[in-house]
Formats: structure tokens, C-alpha cells, sequence
């Protein structure tokens, strides 16, 4: 999705994007505020702004980020995730992207907002999300940036991503929607989740995977064909083997990784930081290449971890589609 038109930025030393917050936003939490620039479609950047038709009751789904707004749509995210434009008037498909991404964001009536940000007006935010070239899509789930895609994308792919972001926040417990009861209010009331689904919730909030993932292996149990279920336990167990890996942890297993190409453990965790910080297609590839190296109980073990990280992408996702084909050329 990388545009040849793309201009770079400078790049911030942090850490891969993930929802485990390796990316620190805190410092571009209380500046002082500055005056809004014009965004792409020559709306003021303030939080009442918005170039869309609905309003929502008051609270626009398009807002301009100022250094001054920011904090309060970290804070939004929480009850709706946050889609982050960063764009620039150099960069020609900006505008036409922001547009495409406003349009988008507002047919999924009140489930996401969308926050366009110019990066020569707030370069710290750009930075801070580590963005090599604009346009770039981040969005942000209580608080936690989350990768997108870089350059331009066609609507389909975007919808396709869009639907993602709501299952991972969903799964982190944001389901909120800006609708026409007030500010952030709720949608129609939506039917209770099933009483081990909740569980699992009400435990992802707590940061306890493991007995999240306890209460889906039950749900499983229970109902072995609840896709839901599946899915969220496949997430969980990927949040948690990389919530106790510190940033030093994270640099010495890709090293470990590099080096030693045919040990296991180095490989599937390279990979699952790789999926967490949306490197899908490099997560995904490197297990595929150990199984076609490897034979044995070794290549089983990362064949069923292949598997389950298919579930966290989404089984109807291309790179997944395109990772299994690849699957069946080194098995068969």
C-alpha cells in the first residue's frame, strides 16, 4: 500500500507499534496549545470541527489534531477507537486519502472517529508513531497506537482493515459509539454477550489473559464451533506471551532470531511481535520458512502456532490467504 509518492519523515527511536503501548505518547499529552492549521478538506482543527454531514449530536466523527485536542481523543479512544490520518499539503494523495478515510469511518455510524493530523503543523505525533512517509493510517484503542497501512489504499482493503480494528477493540473492551444520544452515548442497547465471553472481557480489562483465555478454552468447550471464542483465544494467548517481554526482551529475540534461524521459540516469537506490530506478512512468512526447513514435532509445533495467529489476523484476510497457499507449497 506504499505510495511512490510518499515523502519521508523523520522516524522517532521507539519501539515496533502494538497494543501493548511500546510507542510512548505522554509526552505529546499536555503542550501548550497551539493555533489549528486548515486540515485537507479546509476545516478548522478544533475538536468541534468536522467536514462530515452528521454530527453525531455534537461530537463530529472528523476532528483536525492540535497539539491541544490530542489528549482528549487519547482519551476517546477508550470508548471508540481512533483513526489517525497523518498527511501533508506536499504529499499528493493526502487530501484525496483523508476524504477517503472520513467517508469510510462515517458509514460505520458512530463506531470509529477519525482524527487527521498534519504532520509539518504536530511533527511530534508523527514521530511518536514512528512514520516513515505520509499518508499513514495508525488508529489508537484506549490509548494503544495500532498499525494500519502506509501510502494509499483502495476502499475495500480499508473496510477490510477497518473490520479488524473493531475486533481488536472489541476484544479490549471498546464498543462504545458516538451517536445521537450525546456524546460518546451507546447505540441501541446491544444484546448481552454469553456469560463465558464476558468473563473473558471483564478479564482482558483486568490485563489477565490467562484467565481470559481460560474462560474461552470453556466457551470452546462448551460449543467447539464458536468462531468468536476462536478467535478472542488466539488473541489473548498472543497478548499474553508478549505482555511480560520488555524492550531489551524484544531486541535480544529478534537477535536470537537472526542468529540461530532453526530455533524454534526465537522464531515464533519474532513472530508474534511481528503480528502484533502489524508486520502480518513478515510474522506469518517466517513461521511458513521454519516449517520448510524443519520436519518433525519442531514443524507441527509451528504449524498449530501458524494457525492460531491466522485466527488473530482473521481467516478471511488476503495475507492469510496468501500465507496458507504458501503453507501448502512447503508441506506438500
Amino acid at each position: 500500500m506504499t505510495s511512490p509518492a510518499s515523502r519521508p519523515v523523520p522516524p522517532a527511536a521507539a519501539n515496533p507499534l502494538n497494543l501493548r503501548g511500546a510507542v510512548d505518547l505522554s509526552s505529546l499529552k499536555q503542550r501548550p496549545a497551539t493555533p489549528a492549521a486548515p486540515g485537507p478538506g479546509g476545516t478548522p482543527g478544533s475538536p468541534a470541527a468536522g467536514n462530515g454531514d452528521a454530527d453525531h449530536a455534537g461530537r463530529p466523527l472528523r476532528v483536525d489534531i492540535t497539539e491541544a485536542n490530542f489528549q482528549e481523543l487519547v482519551e476517546l479512544s477508550a470508548q471508540v477507537p481512533v483513526v489517525v490520518a497523518l498527511w501533508a499539503a506536499y504529499s499528493p494523495g493526502s487530501a484525496e486519502l483523508v476524504d477517503v478515510l472520513e467517508r469510510i469511518v462515517d458509514s460505520y455510524d458512530g463506531r470509529m472517529v477519525l482524527g487527521a493530523a498534519d504532520v509539518e503543523v504536530f511533527p511530534q505525533l508523527a514521530q511518536a508513531f514512528q512514520v516513515q512517509a505520509v499518508p499513514t493510517a495508525v488508529a489508537l484503542v484506549k490509548g494503544q497506537p495500532v498499525p494500519l497501512f502506509q501510502g494509499g489504499a483502495e476502499e475495500p482493503q480499508v473496510r477490510s482493515l477497518f473490520d479488524e480494528l473493531l475486533k481488536v477493540a472489541s476484544a479490549n473492551g471498546v464498543t462504545g459509539r458516538i451517536g445521537a444520544g450525546g456524546p460518546a452515548a451507546d447505540g441501541p442497547e446491544a444484546p448481552p454477550l454469553p456469560p463465558l465471553h464476558q468473563k473473558a472481557y471483564d478479564a482482558i480489562e483486568a490485563g489477565d489473559y490467562a484467565a481470559a483465555a481460560d474462560a474461552y478454552r470453556q466457551a470452546l468447550l462448551e460449543m467447539p464451533a464458536d468462531a468468536e471464542a476462536k478467535a478472542g483465544l488466539a488473541q489473548v494467548e498472543l497478548m499474553g506471551r508478549l505482555q511480560p517481554l520488555s524492550a531489551a526482551d524484544t531486541d535480544a529475540l529478534r537477535q536470537l532470531a537472526a542468529d540461530e534461524p532453526d530455533n524454534l521459540e526465537a522464531q515464533l516469537g519474532v513472530a508474534d511481535l511481528d503480528v502484533a506490530g502489524g508486520h502480518v506478512e513478515d510474522g506469518l512468512g517466517r513461521i511458513v520458512a521454519f516449517i520448510g526447513r524443519n520436519f518433525g514435532p519442531e514443524r507441527e509445533t509451528a504449524r498449530v502456532r501458524l494457525l492460531e495467529l491466522f485466527d488473530v489476523v482473521g481467516t478471511t484476510d488476503d495475507r492469510v490467504a496468501k500465507a496458507r497457499q504458501n503453507l501448502a507449497r512447503v508441506l506438500f
